[in-house]
């Protein structure tokens, strides 16, 4: 019985929030095989429509015709068509196409992704949330309520990423920005875990985000006054231009590091893994290009004694969540799994979401990634355009902070 192939690829954009930091993107192959097709995500917010285009007039004239269980040949193809690769637009739009093509064969075996991955590991992927305030008491009462719902792990910030508590008078005729105060950030976060630890002693597991917001010799400078506190990991300590000074923090402290949220290429985590310089891998698992290399780089990890903790922010579709959790429950070195929760719309649109029940998500047992999307109810809410602020980020004298 010769095997289906793709019919169409294509590109779905929709924004349940309306917001233009929450535009999301899922690619859906429809296959020769009537009524079979598969999902998968392909969201970068900040640059939504140019993966869509590559999807539409690129990927698709590309794939259509060919074999839907060659995952891996496919892969590779689409890696390497452009002739130059790697990007968060290209990988993002090969991990559409591949996510989408597990979605089908879990579909066409009968049994959900996790079974072709090995079967789990465990029942459930425990979760983390994220609280921020303005002051330390705010914080404090938000891990509370998050400990009340069942929460072992919550990440704790304080004003936001760089701390934008402060107030800045930047130079006349400065230009407009998300601007912040790295040394008052850097001040003001050790005394928020100060002040966590006290009030909440060490049973609950404290998380950090850093968000690449300082030079590297104050990010040495901040983990290693955050060690006292025990954090379960620090977070994007450094951008992955800076990846050396890892050695230099390594050296000087013992907090547990988490880093790769802006990885694209496999050059950028390989000198961390090998080295054993991170305790966690957090690539955004779309922006690496799609499942197949996900789990590859999870059984790097597992070699070297790291574990897993993909990002998980709510500019990521329901789509690619699931094939987070699918990823989590069949690792053995998972870690933790970041979560932003969903919206009774998003739960609407995307029916088969994943369920959180006392701090653990659970994938549910429906073959492929047990997720679909109500594509009618998606072209309701269409993804609208704007310029991003929060990536405008300045320090007080006006100074761009891209790092």
């Amino acid at each position: 019985m010769s095997s289906p192939t793709i019919r169409s690829v294509r590109a779905i954009l929709t924004s349940p929030s309306g917001s233009i930091q929450k535009r999301l993107i899922v690619v859906k192959i429809e296959t020769s095989e009537p009524g079979l097709y598969g999902l998968g995500c392909a969201t970068f917010t900040q640059r939504h429509a140019a993966v869509a285009t590559v999807v539409d007039q690129y990927l698709n004239p590309l794939l259509v015709g060919r074999d839907v269980h060659r995952i891996e040949d496919i892969w590779h193809l689409v890696h390497v068509n452009s002739y130059w690769r790697s990007g968060p637009i290209l990988n993002n739009a090969l991990s559409g196409v591949d996510m989408a093509l597990w979605d089908i064969k879990g579909k066409i075996a009968g049994l959900p992704v996790y079974q072709l991955l090995g079967g789990k590991c465990r029942e459930a992927a425990a979760i983390y949330r994220h609280a921020d305030g303005r002051e330390p008491a705010e914080v404090a009462d938000r891990v509370r309520a998050f400990q009340a719902q069942g929460l072992r792990f919550i990440r704790a910030q304080m004003g936001g990423y760089g701390g934008r508590l402060s107030k800045i008078q930047p130079p006349e005729g400065s230009p407009a920005g998300a601007y912040y105060d790295p040394d008052a950030y850097l001040r003001a976060t050790v005394r928020l875990f100060a002040h966590l630890r006290e009030e909440l002693g060490d049973e609950v597991e404290l998380l950090h985000d850093v968000h690449e917001r300082l030079v590297p010799i104050r990010a040495i400078r901040l983990a290693k006054e955050l060690e006292p506190f025990k954090l379960f990991f620090l977070e994007d300590l450094l951008p992955p231009e800076q990846i050396e000074w890892f050695q230099r923090v390594r050296q000087q402290c013992s907090t547990p590091l988490a880093m790769g949220e802006l990885f694209v290429n496999s050059k950028e985590w390989q000198p961390l893994i090998e080295g054993r310089l991170i305790d966690f891998v957090r690539c955004h698992i779309s922006a690496i290009g799609g499942l197949t290399p996900a789990r590859k780089l999870a059984t790097l990890c597992e070699a070297f004694g790291i574990r897993t903790a993909w990002h998980g922010p709510g500019d990521v579709s329901p789509v690619g969540h699931a094939a987070n959790v699918h990823l989590d429950v069949s690792s053995r070195n998972f870690g933790v799994q970041e979560w932003a929760g969903f919206s009774e719309l998003e739960m609407e649109m995307f029916p088969g979401c994943p369920e959180i029940r006392d701090g653990y998500v659970y994938p549910n047992d429906r073959p492929g990634f047990g997720i679909d999307l109500n594509e009618e109810l998606a072209r309701k809410y269409p993804c609208s355009e704007g310029v991003l602020d929060w990536t405008q980020a300045r320090t007080p004298d006006g100074t761009g902070n891209y790092p």
